[in-house]
């Protein structure tokens, strides 16, 4: 116990992922990242929050890192939490969806990236199968995907 008489939690390790639009091209592709360390595989750019940073800020900060861009948060697509859907330990990652003008360029951890249709993906690495089987829905009716269990 800590002087308050409060023990620390030992609790799962935050991060974002984003969801990025270019709205300056047909068909607003998404930016997929390759991974430039294990889990290899692509993914959607993202990563850990940093003590004193914001979950919007951070987010804002690894599309910057990752893609070069400089992305607008539209909305909180969802948070994603299992406890299996990063292999290095359990992490939660609370998803944005963000709009962006430019050319994407890998950077930071990306090896590689990439412009895609969100109908026509790659094999992707953690649970970001699901979280772009979300955000589809969500562009198909407007409406977030309803809390499963």
């Amino acid at each position: 116990m800590s002087e308050a008489g409060f023990t620390r939690p030992v609790t799962p390790l935050l991060t974002v992922d984003i969801v990025i639009e270019l709205v300056d091209r047909p068909g607003r592709p998404i930016v997929l990242i390759e991974r430039k360390y294990p889990p290899f595989g692509w993914a959607l750019p993202g990563g850990f929050v940093d003590v004193g940073e914001s979950l919007e800020l951070a987010a804002v900060r690894e599309a910057r890192e990752e893609t070069t861009l400089d992305v607008s948060l539209q909305l909180l697509l969802g948070n994603y939490s299992d406890p299996s859907r990063d292999p290095r330990g359990h992490t939660a990652s609370a998803v944005y969806l963000a709009t962006a003008r430019g050319e994407p360029l890998a950077a930071d951890d990306a090896r590689n990236v990439k412009l895609y249709d969100p109908k026509h993906l790659p094999a992707l690495v953690f649970d970001h199968d699901r979280i772009l089987a979300d955000y589809r829905y969500y562009r198909k009716t407007g409406e977030l995907r309803r809390l499963q269990t």
